[in-house]
Parts: structure tokens; C-alpha cells; sequence
């Protein structure tokens, strides 16, 4: 797994700008959302979603990372993750799982709703070229239109990123089948703001 130090990756003003932000208002949304009287979170990143809900919450908040320098609650690998089944009403993973090789992901996958009670929150990065509309009148709601434009070239690992959905042999009907192997795929969304994210709620099947 693919390792992001503070130096390398979460500095001020370089990492977080108003797209991400886009992304963390949805993640920060989609938690709530779901109601949970505990979290996890899977990658600490720069750490502005956590210490949101650390900050004007009372949910217990936990986070788990490989990497220890940025100083998660527990370091822990997302492919064997060191936690009893059901232990949080919701586990996330916010581009995360790109990190891994391909075919790491659905072990990963599996983890994750292993430990999950009833939610699992993932975001992946979306490769596209976004064409989009916006349209405000005065007294009318806004409309906004995002169509991504398809350009399946193949993935080059870049470092950080083994596979991207959207590139050659990464569509997206290879991750929805994956994801309802495990669970019921209870709503996608792309942000207009940031179509690079493309998100996935994963309720936890019932016995």
C-alpha cells in the first residue's frame, strides 16, 4: 500500500482547495446522514473531516491509517483491519482504495464491511473530462448540469494511484459488482463541484 506523509502530501494550501472541499462537505453530509453512534475512518489524510466531527459532534470518532506519521488513533492496514465485526455503525473510506493494487481491492472491501454494522461510505477517484452548466435565476433553484466526457486511456501508476475508475478495463459496472458482492449499493453520487470523486453508500445486508 502506497504510503502519504505529511511532507509529501497534505501541505497547506497545495492538497486542500475549493474541489476537495466540495468533497469533504459531502463526506461530512453523507456521515450524518447515516446516523451512527460510532465511526471509523480509513485514512487520516489531511485530517479536516475528522477533526470536524471531533470538534461540533459527540459521535466517537476513530481513525485508522498505515501510515503512522500522520498520527491516526490506530495504525493498521485496510486489508486486515484489527477490529471485531460490527464494531462501528459506519466505516468510510475517502479516496483510499486507490492506493492499493487492484487486486487488493476487494479484500479490502470485504474488510471494511466486516467491521461495518450497517454503512460502509466510499469515495474513488473518477477519471473524466467534466463539461459543466450552471444556471442561476433570481426566486429558482439552481440548475446544474455535469456530463463527463469518457477518454479510456490505460492507467500509469503515478506513485500514488494503482487504477482510477473510468480508465481502460476500470469501469464503473467492475466496481458496483464488486461492492454488491458485499452489500446493497444504496446511492452514488458524483459532486458538481468535484466530478474527479465519484461516491458509493453501502448498506450492510441483514441476516
Amino acid at each position: 500500500m502506497v504510503q502519504i506523509t505529511k511532507e509529501a502530501g497534505y501541505k497547506a494550501g497545495t492538497y486542500a482547495k475549493l474541489d476537495r472541499f466540495a468533497s469533504y462537505a459531502i463526506q461530512t453530509q453523507f456521515i450524518v446522514a447515516t446516523n451512527p453512534s460510532r465511526v471509523l475512518e480509513i485514512g487520516v489524510g489531511d485530517g479536516v473531516v475528522s477533526g470536524h466531527f471531533r470538534r461540533h459532534s459527540d459521535i466517537p470518532y476513530t481513525t485508522a491509517d498505515f501510515a503512522a506519521d500522520l498520527s491516526p488513533d490506530v495504525v493498521a492496514d485496510v486489508r486486515a483491519l484489527p477490529f471485531d465485526d460490527n464494531s462501528f455503525d459506519t466505516v468510510c473510506a475517502f479516496q483510499v482504495l486507490e492506493h492499493l493494487p487492484f487486486e487488493d481491492f476487494e479484500k479490502a472491501v470485504g474488510e471494511l464491511m466486516r467491521v461495518a454494522k450497517k454503512y460502509v461510505i466510499i469515495s474513488l477517484p473518477h477519471f473524466n473530462h467534466p463539461l459543466k452548466f450552471s444556471l442561476k435565476i433570481p426566486l429558482f433553484p439552481e440548475i446544474k448540469i455535469c456530463i463527463r466526457l469518457p477518454h479510456p486511456k490505460e492507467h500509469i501508476f503515478d506513485g500514488q494511484h494503482y487504477w482510477e475508475i473510468g480508465k481502460r478495463r476500470f469501469p464503473t459496472r467492475r466496481i458496483r459488482a464488486v461492492f454488491e458482492k458485499y452489500a446493497a449499493l444504496e446511492q452514488e453520487h458524483v459532486p458538481f463541484e468535484n466530478p474527479s470523486h465519484h461516491f458509493f453508500i453501502l448498506k450492510k445486508r441483514t441476516l
